[in-house]
């Protein structure tokens, strides 16, 4: 929903979630010509946002294609008109109710799985109830989660399973092992890596009789590294769309990249300690800290003043719940004076998803202060 009044970072609440719509845009804009330039589709993953307005950015056209995590993201999505869809975790046997709604409401909805019990399950489920449900099979090009490995006979198997109305339109990878590695080197092996698998395993299917219409990789470190996706027809990716620390971590982009931040409000010093307390504690930024394991530990998120422009000597060194702890990096006390009671700060933070799914609203800016409209998300699954 658009804003009725004039409003800007000062009038809201805290904390809040920020949006910078023109690093989004540049973010959205950089992915969509890099699959251009490889010659793919691009499917891209909505689950980051959970929010329509930015979604409908992200789409090529308006019925998709796309890619979801949970069925409701499928169904809030398909209120707007997005039809072509993967639902891009395997599939549990009492969500298929919902997903026969879906498609008997024009839905073109496409089920993920790796094994040949779901693919009975599945199978037996359109045989009873008289339905054509699409699948993918799940590889594991890295040992990063689930999937078959691509030489895995078992995946002719898995195809073999599917009866009746179940019907094998492809295949399917996640490289989240690329998360694991921050050189420009490695993320192109591992991108390479993805591609190579995902082939292997199709061309295991197509020398066993089956037709495969989509070979599809995604994550957003080897959908931007990679230099030849030949014999793959689309790439996935979600996080692009607003970036954070991590992926700054894995170097696919710069912090000035990051779209997305935290507004909080200074409430307390402890002036011995060297420490400045928010408002805005885990329960606001997430409890992810997945940059301790990467070359440069981020805490809980960086500092940046109310417009935006990062205060390299900062971090969230700690948080608890509904606090949060600034101090400098390099043990050097802060001033009360430079952050008085009612101080306004923003947080950059380690993964955007998590960030997101703390707060039923996005805050939208560009270059400043003002916010030009306030975005709706929605929650579960």
């Amino acid at each position: 929903m658009g804003k009725d009044t004039a409003m800007d970072l000062y009038q809201i609440d805290t904390p809040s979630l920020i949006i910078d719509e023109k690093k989004m845009q540049r973010n959205i804009d950089r992915m969509a010509d890099k699959a251009k330039t490889l010659g793919l589709t691009l499917r891209p993953h909505l689950k980051t946002s959970k929010c329509w307005e930015v979604a409908k950015r992200q789409l090529w056209t308006p019925q998709g294609p796309a890619t979801v995590s949970t069925l409701k993201e499928a169904e809030e999505f398909a209120k707007h008109g997005v039809t072509d869809m993967i639902y891009a975790v395997g599939i549990a046997p009492q969500k298929l109710p919902r997903v026969q709604q879906l498609l008997d409401a024009g839905v073109d909805l496409k089920l993920i799985l790796d094994n040949v019990d779901s693919a009975k399950i599945v199978s037996d489920y359109c045989r009873e109830h008289g339905s054509e449900i699409k699948i993918l099979i799940e590889i594991d090009c890295d040992g990063h989660r689930s999937g078959l490995q691509p030489n895995d006979p078992a995946i002719v198997e898995v195809a073999r399973a599917l009866t009746d109305g179940a019907k094998l339109v492809g295949v399917l990878t996640h490289a989240g092992g690329s998360y694991d590695v921050n050189t420009p080197e490695a993320l192109l092996e591992r991108s390479r890596g993805e591609r190579d698998g995902i082939l292997k395993a199709a061309k295991q299917l197509r020398d066993a009789g089956f037709e495969l219409e989509i070979v599809s990789v995604g994550s957003t470190p080897t959908a931007l590294s990679a230099d030849d996706f030949s014999g793959i027809t689309e790439m996935r990716a979600g996080v692009y769309v607003f970036f954070d620390l991590f992926q700054a971590g894995v170097g696919v982009c710069s912090v000035d990249d990051i779209a997305i931040s935290l507004l909080v409000t200074v409430i307390g010093h402890q002036e011995q300690k060297g420490w400045v307390i928010t408002d805005g504690g885990w329960m606001a930024l997430s409890r992810d800290r997945g940059t301790a394991n990467q070359t440069t530990d981020q805490g809980y998120g960086l500092v940046c003043d109310v417009n935006g422009k990062l205060m390299p000597e900062l971090w969230v060194c700690g948080a608890n719940q509904e606090h949060g702890i600034l101090a400098r990096r390099d043990g050097g006390l802060l001033k009360r004076e430079d952050f008085p009671i009612g101080m306004r700060l923003r947080i950059l933070p380690n993964h955007a998803c998590p960030i997101g799914a703390q707060h039923p609203q996005y805050y939208v800016v560009e270059d400043g202060v003002e916010i030009k409209a306030v975005w709706d998300r929605f929650y579960g699954w």
